[in-house]
């Protein structure tokens, strides 16, 4: 395997990427040695990343959030595989060393780009709400809502994963390798057991009392009663089995037989029991849906449509943005003043409209036209921050109304970005929500509690919530793998876990790229200013702090606040460019 690394001159001449080059955030200092000794070519990844340097290369790419995962992903392309080929091997292994963001227990939203077809499509595998769900599966006796983790922890917010389907899904269509073959690379390390990573043991320390609460989680997480630390070896001889299970009998082993039986028992015999079933399990299909595309600059940016809200509130923060002139770059209080009210504004039609449109009725197609664009970036044409922001009035093909949405959304989630040696481009945001999900442990992965992503009231003031809990419904999501087109080909792969702030990292990480001309990497490190709902998140520990005085002027509340997303970039030129967000433990790789 060959990495071309850039050399640091020629990447940040210029006073514009210098600057930005020296307010990148630094990676995590921690973890030398539980990565470097997995290859050469891992070592020279994460020392590029260190060093500030996207990843240069030829023919393919793969940039995820573990480098085991990584490394999994670059041995199937460099073998001959397919994007398709690799994401199983990536996801698979995440599920294991990345336990807390993503697994088999969980769902996904696929964008992908087939080179044979020129065409961008998307794959839906996030979870549906059990059949014998209501509106008021989060509400009390007396009809208020639940404390948010007292709805998660246990088996109430299970909903039905839908990765396993996702990736046999993506498999069949696209997939050139033997499906046992991309499984055995994670079967084999969960037999001979792996280093506990820095993040893994600060995670499971913070959590340790949550994931007290189940019995096979603590076991395996903290043995003896004490959270492991890094470099601790854990072995996961169920995760294995459950690899050779689904290796020799199809993910439809996952959905119907004894791993499936196990996992309903699981749910519904929790303290906090819920009303997954069998039949559940049985039914769940994966869906190809349109890709939501959005003009900005000359380019089409493609993402994941309802039930996510990732590629409407992207298309539309650029698209109002598209009238006025970013150049001058993220420090200057201006630009972060029009991102921030674009974001406000999208994140304002983001909680009245979006939902699962298999249930409701959802006016993507006006939410999204460019006349619409144009009336509602007009609002930023002032120069100070907009007092209020509201929903607007997009063109309906119905007449119903909504209440705004009062979901929470909290950070975890992870991102994968692959380019292969044929063209294909796969950009997957992967999650079980919240860090270890419902902390409910089968098969040697965690189960989902994606199922808190709707909103526990399920109505307003008599007005009914469209993103409230239904029988078979999909919950709301703000994850957005994001392809970028430009000419009817690929430029930019994008996406990142971190809640609903996914939303303004994935933009942030466009105009970077796009607006200031940064590589990959550069745009991954950039300081983080995301305003969602009026108050402005700087990032702590950088220069994005330097911004409040400004901000405070033009009329916003500023937070200083840790700022964890987990961007994964790649640029498609005349070389593939790869990033890797320091705030985690990612690389690139490519050949």
């Amino acid at each position: 395997m060959r990495l071309a690394l850039i050399g640091l001159l020629a990447l940040v001449a210029g006073g514009a990427n210098a600057q930005q080059a020296a307010d990148a955030v630094q990676p995590e200092a921690a973890g030398v040695g539980i990565f470097e000794s997995l290859s050469p070519q891992v070592t020279a990844a994460l020392e590029a990343k260190r060093a500030g340097l996207p990843v240069q290369a030829e023919d393919w790419m793969v940039v995820a959030a573990n480098p085991h995962a990584v490394r999994a992903g670059a041995d199937v392309l460099a073998a001959g595989g397919t994007a398709a080929d690799a994401l199983v091997a990536v996801q698979v292994m995440l599920g294991l060393v990345e336990p807390q963001s993503s697994g088999l227990g969980g769902g996904a939203f696929l964008v992908w780009y087939d080179r044979a077809s020129g065409r961008v499509t998307t794959f839906d595998g996030r979870e549906t709400a059990p059949l014998a769900a209501t509106p008021q599966l989060f509400q009390d006796a007396a009809g208020e809502p639940l404390g948010f983790f007292d709805a998660v922890v246990g088996g109430l917010s299970v909903g039905v994963p839908g990765t396993p389907a996702l990736l046999a899904e993506i498999h069949a269509r696209y997939g050139t390798r033997d499906w046992a073959g991309l499984l055995a690379p994670a079967r084999a390390l969960a037999a001979d057991g792996f280093p506990v990573s820095p993040r893994l043991a600060q995670l499971v320390a913070e959590d340790a009392e949550r994931l007290a609460t189940s019995e096979i989680a603590a076991s395996y997480f903290m043995p003896s009663g004490v959270p492991v630390v890094q470099g601790d070896m854990l072995v996961n001889l169920p995760y294995a089995n459950t690899l050779k299970v689904l290796s020799e009998e199809g993910v439809g082993a996952f959905y119907a037989g004894d791993l499936a039986k196990t996992i309903v028992a699981t749910v519904q015999g929790a303290d906090n029991a819920g009303v997954l079933s069998d039949v559940d399990l049985a039914i769940y299909r994966v869906k190809e849906r349109t890709a939501v595309c959005a003009p900005y600059r000359g380019h089409e940016i493609c993402g994941m449509g309802p039930p996510s809200s990732g590629g409407i509130a992207v298309g539309q923060t650029l698209g109002f943005l598209e009238g006025y002139d970013l150049s001058a770059g993220p420090d200057d209080v201006t630009v972060r003043r029009l991102i921030a009210d674009a974001s406000r504004l999208a994140f304002a039609d983001r909680g009245r409209y979006v939902a699962d449109s298999d249930f409701v009725p959802v006016p993507v197609k006006g939410l999204l036209d460019p006349a619409y664009m144009a009336e509602r970036g007009a609002l930023l044409a002032g120069d100070d921050a907009l007092p209020e922001v509201a929903a607007g009035n997009p063109e309906f093909d119905h007449a119903l109304n909504w209440a705004d949405d009062q979901a929470i959304e909290l950070p975890s989630t992870s991102h994968i970005s692959i380019v292969d040696s044929f063209g294909n481009v796969a950009s997957m945001t992967t999650t079980i929500e919240n860090g270890f999900g419902s902390r409910l442990m089968v098969g040697g992965f965690l189960l989902n509690n994606q199922l808190t992503d709707f909103s526990f009231r399920s109505h307003d003031g008599g007005v009914p919530i469209a993103n409230r809990v239904e029988p078979g419904k999909r919950p709301r999501s703000s994850m957005a793998p994001t392809i970028v087109m430009k000419d009817g080909a690929p430029v930019i792969v994008a996406g990142s876990p971190g809640g609903s702030r996914i939303i303004g990292y994935t933009a942030q990480a466009i105009i970077a790229m796009i607006d200031w001309g940064l590589d990959a990497q550069t745009a991954a490190a950039l300081p983080h200013a995301v305003n969602r709902f009026g108050t402005y998140d700087l990032e702590a520990g950088t220069t994005a702090e330097a911004l409040a005085e400004g901000l405070a002027a033009v009329g916003y509340e500023t937070d200083v606040r840790a700022l964890t997303s987990g961007l994964h970039l790649i640029g498609i030129g005349e070389r593939l460019q790869g990033g890797a967000d320091p705030r985690r433990e990612g690389i690139a790789l490519g050949e």
